[in-house]
């Protein structure tokens, strides 16, 4: 054996396809890329989470975004900051109506109290909308007394508008429904039901039992039944008597017909 008859082992070792090197070659014109397409190009190459441009799975089925509550109550908010900037450049003296403080007194320094509400803060800009729920907030500072009607009030609002000398009212949603003013409740109008009395001779069966002797007010009912007896037997004792008569007769027809 010489070294040119030297051979690697049969299939450890394949040769590398020449693609593009004439129809004989077995690889030639399109080169095993089929005809035209995406991937007859070069270059062409496409990613495993392609999906032929639908949309694809991992869009499709969004996981670990965080959570959305639907039920959450969006408020239209504004700090009493504004509200107090508004009020010294005399915004509110044009829309909003004047209110004295409890005990006739104007507010802590005898000023006029403005009463500041949804509508009027969105004339002078600072609400944009009257569909959301107004919620004031205690950002900046308020040195005028207002009487400030709003759904919600944050705490630090809430002091900031009482120590201005202002004051707070708070819109409420009923809950449940409840009769107009002035007119009275189904419930009320309704009497309560008295307890059905209980007869006398009723009362002293249940007290003495059943040997006790009936009361005055009873002896008349029992007075009635013996009548109604005693006229019944009266009404019932002319058949019987014609009755007995005639079978005394049919007797002594029979004892005559014997003796003959």
């Amino acid at each position: 054996m010489k070294l040119h008859d030297l051979r690697p082992a049969e299939g450890s070792r394949t040769e590398r396809t020449r693609v593009g090197r004439g129809i004989a070659a077995g690889k030639g014109k399109t080169a095993g890329r089929g005809t035209k397409g995406q991937k007859a190009r070069s270059g062409g190459s496409i990613p495993p989470w392609f999906e032929g441009g639908q949309t694809p799975l991992h869009v499709r089925i969004p996981k670990l975004r965080g959570f959305k509550n639907r039920l959450k109550l969006q408020y239209e908010v504004v700090n009493v900051g504004d509200i107090g900037a508004a009020a010294e450049r005399g915004a509110f003296e044009a829309e909003a109506p004047t209110t004295t403080a409890k005990g006739g007194s104007k507010g802590k320094s005898g000023a006029a109290q403005f009463t500041i509400n949804q509508d009027i803060l969105r004339a002078v800009g600072l609400v944009r909308t009257l569909d959301k729920p107004l919620k004031i907030l205690g950002a900046g500072e308020l040195g005028s007394p207002l009487f400030v009607v709003a759904d919600a009030f944050s705490a630090s609002a809430r002091a900031k508008i009482e120590a201005a000398g202002g004051s707070v009212n708070v819109l409420e949603i009923p809950t449940r429904s409840t009769p107009a003013l002035g007119v009275a409740s189904t419930a009320d109008e309704t009497p309560a039901k008295a307890p059905r009395a209980r007869s006398r001779a009723g009362a002293n069966a249940d007290a003495s039992g059943p040997d006790i002797e009936p009361d005055a007010a009873a002896a008349p009912a029992v007075e009635a039944e013996v009548d109604d007896e005693a006229s019944n037997e009266a009404a019932v004792a002319p058949e019987d008597t014609e009755a007995t008569a005639d079978d005394d007769q049919a007797a002594a027809d029979d004892a005559t017909s014997d003796g003959a």
